[in-house]
């Protein structure tokens, strides 16, 4: 036990001077996890495909006093990952924190289903993952300090019908979660995931109109009885991303008001 006097939680959580890569943050929980780690002080480097949907944006976290730029790339384009990273860490000469949050899915039955749907869904929600790590932790094990937090999904843990790719590929991130953990600590490097439960999102708008039940339904299952706030993730990634975090690595937090807890 130390008798030091302890820092202030406002000072664990503080991310000010660091650079974090937020990928898929134009909207849904993207965006909103870019929002909180942006007013706990990070420059958040904003990535989606299309610039003209980042700007707007990065715009609105510059009018709240936040710092925020713009990366544009698509996750799965191998050279693309890497040259923006490589550029990030050029410009700033760091990159502190990566949310690899991007991803898609394919909902068909399992006989429907095409060799194309599964490669795209787990290239996207998996393999670029990886490689965001990979060239995240290039940078972060020169500085000896670094932040991985790739977002995974309660999918990981139980199942729905029609997301055969998805459901394999979140669980997948949790086996890479725990082999990056392991290697990257002795560099001062964390890993963990985040497995949110169900926020209303962009997403899954359309799935909440074709099916009016879908809502309440979830809500009746979850024990805290409704649907997550979009803000109570984001307050989660900051914790991962913060100095709070330092001893947590290999782990997923669910962030799901006791859904997978529930029978």
């Amino acid at each position: 036990m130390s008798d030091d006097r302890p820092s202030p939680p406002n000072r664990l959580f503080d991310l000010s001077g660091q650079v974090a890569l937020v990928t898929g943050a134009s909207r849904g929980l993207g965006w909103a996890m870019a929002q909180s780690l942006a007013a706990a002080g990070a420059l958040v480097v904003l990535n989606g495909r299309d610039e003209s949907t980042l700007a707007p944006r990065r715009d609105r976290l510059r009018e709240w006093g936040f710092t925020a730029e713009i990366a544009a790339f698509d996750v799965t384009d191998a050279k693309a990952c890497c040259a923006a990273v490589a550029e990030i860490a050029a410009r700033h000469g760091r990159l502190d924190i990566l949310l690899s949050n991007a991803g898609s899915t394919v909902r068909k039955p399992l006989l429907e289903q095409t060799d194309d749907d599964w490669s795209r869904v787990i290239d996207a929600d998996l393999t670029a993952g990886w490689r965001l790590a990979r060239e995240s932790a290039r940078v972060m094990i020169q500085a000896g300090h670094g932040r991985i937090l790739l977002v995974s999904s309660i999918n990981g843990f139980v199942a729905r019908p029609g997301i055969t790719a998805y459901v394999a590929a979140k669980t997948g991130l949790h086996g890479l979660v725990r082999a990056l953990a392991v290697e990257l600590a002795p560099h001062g490097v964390t890993v963990n995931a985040l497995a949110p439960g169900y926020f209303p999102t962009e997403g899954n708008s359309a799935l909440r109109r074709s099916d009016p039940d879908f809502a309440p339904r979830i809500a009746a299952r979850t024990p805290a009885a409704r649907w997550g706030d979009p803000q109570e993730l984001g307050a989660a990634a900051v914790y991962l991303a913060s100095r709070a975090s330092g001893y947590t690595t290999g782990g997923v937090l669910l962030v799901d008001g006791g859904l997978t807890a529930a029978i």
